[in-house]
């Protein structure tokens, strides 16, 4: 009769079991937690040495969608900072502040209490996502003269009816995923730039950044790559950074199986049925599901999509022309139809926006 194989040891510690695998090697749960931990903390550095510099502790944003890899984010920041204030003269290199963009009236309110109760230190702030409006002033009328004739603002409507409205003149799960998409970074933007905060550091993983990559590049916003995906400046004067580009979402998956103080407070990912029709979901939705596929049998490739996206230096120059909407350039791009922003000028509003942005119009007919 065989012997019965034994447990594997944690190849940190020594001591404990392991419990999870990542990388050719075993972890227990807390060695893993530190090891992912690490990751971040090298990203978050250079906050860090900021501060060495000036003397400030520069200002963050962190954008909390409340899933599962902001919230990793979140609970090893707000880990790091606890340890600061637990020494003896305590030094946080960096301030942050914490923003839920709600796009779906109070669905969550629940989970954000308890997220906001669970991290006391950090600042909280909720907002809809139709408060783009009092954040941006003139997006209604960029939205009203992008939409043309398919759409008309009712500046005396409340902002969500009239986000509504907007959202419902977009016909594609494509278009209005991608207008969303703008919708909510000009928001986080704009109110980074109210609390004066220098940079946005977003929550995506490794998987998401080669995801986001792809969906760009088929959605005609290649352009923006080397700011929407890259650790860099914006159109807008704010810094974007992701410190969670090293690590991937399953991952992550695995770091909340093992931290107990995330427990109940976090929204899990919406589940993409099999058996929905390619038409009905969006290009966002489709490029997750290849990456997170194939990226169980080909990690290293897919990890490189984003490795290689972050390496894209911007060509943009101060006095080229930007998109009102989105930010991205508007230059002569061309689509696969041949359809440039050259011969779009016959239409005043279309010569102002990106061809990305043009694609997601109402009941456009460029491909």
């Amino acid at each position: 009769m065989p012997a019965k194989e034994s447990q594997k040891i944690c190849m940190d510690c020594k001591d404990a079991d392991a419990i999870l695998q990542t990388r050719h090697r075993h972890y227990c749960g807390a060695c893993f937690k530190r090891f992912l931990s690490h990751k971040v903390a090298m990203r978050m550095s250079k906050f860090k040495q900021m501060k060495k510099s000036n003397g400030q502790a520069p200002k963050l944003l962190l954008p909390l969608s409340l899933g599962i890899s902001s919230s990793v984010l979140l609970q090893i920041i707000n880990d790091d900072i606890e340890r600061q204030f637990a020494k003896t003269f305590v030094n946080v290199g960096f301030e942050v502040h914490v923003l839920v963009v709600d796009a779906q009236s109070g669905a969550n309110d629940d989970v954000y209490d308890a997220v906001s109760k669970a991290f006391s230190r950090l600042s909280f702030t909720k907002l809809p996502l139709h408060s783009v409006f009092e954040y941006v002033s003139e997006m209604g009328k960029i939205i009203a003269e992008y939409a043309n004739q398919k759409f008309v603002d009712q500046e005396q409507a409340t902002n969500e009816d009239r986000l509504t409205a907007f959202r419902t003149a977009i016909s594609s799960p494509t278009s209005r995923s991608d207008l969303d998409s703008v919708l909510l970074t000009r928001l986080v933007v704009e109110y980074a730039k109210s609390l004066n905060c220098e940079t946005v550091i977003w929550g995506d993983s490794d998987t998401r950044l080669a995801a986001k990559t792809l969906a760009s590049v088929a959605k005609g916003r290649g352009a923006s790559l080397t700011w929407s995906v890259s650790d860099g400046m914006s159109p807008w004067g704010v810094n974007f950074d992701f410190p969670l580009r090293d690590l991937s979402k399953p991952e992550l998956e695995q770091y909340l199986s093992v931290c107990e103080e995330l427990s109940g407070l976090v929204v899990p990912d919406a589940h993409i049925s099999e058996d929905v029709l390619t038409k009905n979901l969006s290009i966002d939705d489709l490029m997750m599901r290849y990456v997170r596929t194939q990226g169980e049998k080909y990690r290293g490739v897919m990890a490189n999509v984003s490795r290689t996206a972050n390496k894209l230096q911007s060509t943009i120059g101060s006095d080229d022309p930007s998109c009102p909407l989105c930010g991205g350039l508007v230059g002569n791009v061309k689509g696969n139809s041949g359809v440039t922003v050259a011969n779009q000028s016959s239409d005043n509003y279309s010569a102002k926006f990106c061809y990305g942005c043009m694609r997601s119009r109402p009941e456009s007919s460029i491909k």
